[in-house]
């Protein structure tokens, strides 16, 4: 049995907590606004990381620990708060605990369709994601057992962005093909408990491991695909100039993962199933 803090228990952390207390671990959540009736399997404590203050009774135990944070804003001053201060706060506050970060395929300036993976080159052009790159490299920095797992576009129940978006019949980029990476949030609760399940098991782990499922696809083919199991018009096509990358999980996978959703076609069907559910109930 472990003791794990997770810091940030949205959907992702929340879930992982409680799949990793069933294996016996104990959980602590640390969150800045922990939920009312915290009676579950997860201890939660609240503090804002930000504040060296507020997490002065935070207890320093632990031997694993998550970091699963999502900035308040997309903008620069949000992402300093959390993969600055916040990380070199926790990192100074817990010297001997390794840890697990979530970072974000957003690190790759890759533009040109290729295949990315662990090995290549990430200097991201814009502000957000520079500070997430070096929030990675400071986490390596503090302790080269510490692991970063780049996530793509993340989706699942909460997170239907592209199926409202199949449904308003948009303008969608065919040539040149734009490609489009994706996970699906059970994945990323899979791919953290596996990770921490190799390490308990003294396996040697990679620094960095890329969380992508098996099918980098064309946009245009997702939301064609999309529009024709919920039965509306297919989108438009529209001109571009980009081309996106494609992310490679074999390295992942070559430690022995398998995902639950290896295709966008798998992940979606539950949630087009679903969806249609609602239909049917608001009309019966």
């Amino acid at each position: 049995m472990a003791k794990i803090l997770i810091v940030g228990c949205g959907a992702i952390g929340s879930e992982l907590g409680r799949v990793l207390s069933a294996q016996g671990h104990q959980v602590t959540g640390l969150k800045r606004k922990p939920p009312l009736s915290a009676s579950g399997p997860i201890n939660y404590v609240a503090a804002d990381i930000s504040s060296v203050a507020d997490m002065s009774d935070l207890d320093t135990e632990f031997t694993q620990a998550f970091f699963i944070l999502s900035p308040d804003g997309r903008n620069e001053q949000s992402y300093r708060a959390v993969y600055q201060t916040g990380l070199n706060n926790l990192l100074a506050k817990l010297p001997k605990t390794q840890w697990l970060m979530v970072s974000s395929t957003s690190v790759y300036g890759q533009t040109l369709g290729e295949w990315v993976d662990e090995d290549s080159v990430a200097e991201p052009a814009n502000i957000t994601s520079r500070l997430l790159r070096q929030a990675e490299q400071t986490l390596i920095d503090s302790n080269p057992a510490n692991i970063v797992v780049r996530f793509s576009g993340i989706y699942g129940p909460g997170r239907e962005y592209l199926l409202r978006q199949a449904l308003q019949t948009p303008a969608i980029q065919q040539n040149p093909t734009y490609f489009t990476n994706r996970i699906h949030q059970q994945d990323c609760v899979g791919v953290l408990s596996f990770l921490l399940e190799q390490r308990l098991a003294e396996k040697t782990l990679a620094q960095c491991y890329l969380a992508s499922d098996d099918d980098p696809a064309p946009t245009w083919d997702v939301m064609t695909w999309l529009a024709d199991r919920l039965h509306c018009p297919p989108p438009t096509a529209k001109a571009g100039v980009g081309m996106n990358k494609r992310c490679s999980n074999a390295l992942l996978k070559a430690l022995g993962y398998e995902f639950h959703y290896p295709s966008y076609k798998d992940g979606y069907l539950e949630l087009i199933t679903h969806y249609h559910e609602q239909r049917h109930c608001r009309h019966k």
